[in-house]
């Protein structure tokens, strides 16, 4: 069970498209706001874990066209979350950077998100512990899973809301705010090359 946690911890608290877009919704509109953003990605996570258990994940991403899909849906939704970030607070027309993604915009994410379905196989259908019940020990990952999920998330929110905080003068801010941004397009950039075979 120790092992399982430790995997839990490693797998979830690496920067990947949950973490990294709760420490940019922190950043760019503060703590508070990004909580209902991060209740959506809590709520899309469990759902796709309960996708893994049931089996309705591999039955869907076995078909390519759905898988090839997803993958580009993940890199635009993506691509659009990091451009709400970037040009948080400025009056560019195009996109609705002055409030924070909310509660749909986490629970989007997470259903289209690689890594939340590739997390949560690789600890649902690994790290055996209770022979005696998968029924109980799929409970107890569960728990264990959420019980690490909520306080590393809620440390990504808090500490691009600390930098939020700081009531740094715009250009800062907004230097701030491009990073994040930049860093979620990293993400995107791994994705698209991982998928393609170009990175193992």
């Amino acid at each position: 069970m120790l092992t399982f946690a430790a995997a839990v911890f490693l797998l979830i608290v690496t920067p990947g498209p949950g973490v990294l877009s709760a420490a940019g919704v922190g950043a760019a509109y503060g703590f508070r706001p990004g909580l209902s953003y991060l209740t959506g990605l809590f709520l899309g996570s469990n759902m796709v874990t309960l996708a893994v258990i049931t089996g309705l994940a591999a039955i869907v991403l076995s078909v390519p066209v759905v898988r090839e899909v997803l993958m580009a849906a993940s890199v635009a939704y993506l691509l659009y979350l990091a451009a709400r970030i970037a040009f948080a607070g400025s009056r560019i027309a195009f996109i609705e950077a002055r409030s924070a993604p909310g509660v749909g915009a986490g629970l989007l994410l997470q259903a289209i998100n690689p890594k939340a379905y590739a997390v949560s196989t690789a600890l649902i259908t690994g790290f055996a512990f209770h022979p005696a019940s998968l029924a109980i020990e799929t409970g107890l990952k569960l728990v264990i899973i959420n019980l690490i999920w909520v306080p590393i998330h809620l440390g990504w929110l808090w500490a691009g809301a600390a930098l939020h905080r700081l009531n740094l003068p715009e250009r800062t801010q907004r230097a701030i705010n491009y990073g994040m941004a930049l860093a979620m397009v990293g993400v995107v950039a791994l994705a698209i090359l991982s998928a393609t075979g170009a990175v193992s």
